[in-house]
């Protein structure tokens, strides 16, 4: 396959894209998978996440083997996770940026 995504332990609901996956592409999950592959159903950007499995709104997003924030809304299997669709628990300005670009939401510039 040309796609790969790597998840660090068994225990993760999310992998991290090795090779930008594009929307409706099949990529290889290496590391510590159950599984073989997965479908994507959103276009994944290298070094950005993608569900594992659904994942359902507030419910934990499990990366290392440990929590890393807490789903914001329901999420499902092969979606790109990212600001959008989480809150991180170690960084708090991240719900105030904009999930493509990076950019503040909640400052405005006269």
């Amino acid at each position: 396959m040309d796609y790969r995504v790597f998840q660090i332990d068994e225990k993760d609901n999310v992998a991290t894209a090795l090779t930008e996956i594009p929307k409706g592409a099949t990529a290889e999950i290496i590391g510590e998978a159950e599984m073989h592959e997965i479908y994507a159903v959103d276009a994944i950007p290298v070094g950005h996440k993608i569900a594992l499995r659904d994942i359902q709104k507030d419910e934990p997003i499990v990366k290392y083997g440990v929590v890393i924030g807490s789903a914001n809304a329901d999420i499902g299997r092969g979606t790109w996770v990212h600001l959008h669709v989480m809150h991180s628990n170690y960084d708090e300005r991240s719900s105030h940026l904009d999930a493509v670009t990076g950019a503040p939401k909640d400052t405005k510039y006269e």
